[in-house]
């Protein structure tokens, strides 16, 4: 039997009307309703149609989670709502921007870790990095948690951006 009272992560992929006052009125769907949004990206995808996606990774019980998908393709921009978590196969990245602050073995250290997560390095002081990090969630922080032990350290994330694998290409109008 499914547990409904367990709170899931999901990535929601929507495809939306570019133009003003959407955003505001997807996000105002999430906090009007006391749901949390954990990342959000959007950007335009379809100059000619003018249409953008915007990806909502939020949490929350089955229920809950398949109330905010109905609710979402209910408002008058949105053109189609995917739940990449539970529908076809699908692609997330994120993408992480970590400064970390160290000198001495530390540094050599830093460099050495970069290079397992195959990182690159965008700027390089005397006594700093700044790494470009990519691939899913838990492997950025995951990068950053180590960069954390080996100095202080500021970052700058992306957030999630997900696409379906395969043949199919969602540009509902």
């Amino acid at each position: 039997m499914l547990d409904t009272s367990v709170s899931e992560r999901h990535t929601l992929s929507i495809l939306v009307d570019n133009e003003p006052g959407v955003l505001a009125r997807v996000v105002g769907l999430f906090s009007g309703r006391g749901y949390n949004i954990e990342s959000l990206t959007v950007s335009e995808v379809d100059e000619a149609r003018h249409q953008s996606r915007i990806s909502v990774v939020t949490s929350g019980t089955p229920i809950v989670i398949e109330q905010i998908k109905k609710l979402l393709a209910r408002l008058v921009p949105v053109h189609s709502v995917q739940d990449l978590t539970i529908g076809p196969a699908h692609v997330e990245r994120e993408l992480a921007l970590v400064k970390t602050m160290n000198t001495g073995n530390k540094r050599v250290e830093a460099l050495r870790v970069a290079d397992s997560f195959r990182a690159r390095t965008l700027d390089s002081t005397l006594n700093s990095f700044v790494f470009e990090v990519t691939g899913n969630s838990s492997k950025v922080t995951a990068f950053i948690e180590l960069m954390s032990s080996l100095g202080d350290v500021e970052v700058a994330r992306t957030g999630v951006c997900g696409i379906t694998r395969g043949n199919k290409i969602d540009m509902s109008s």
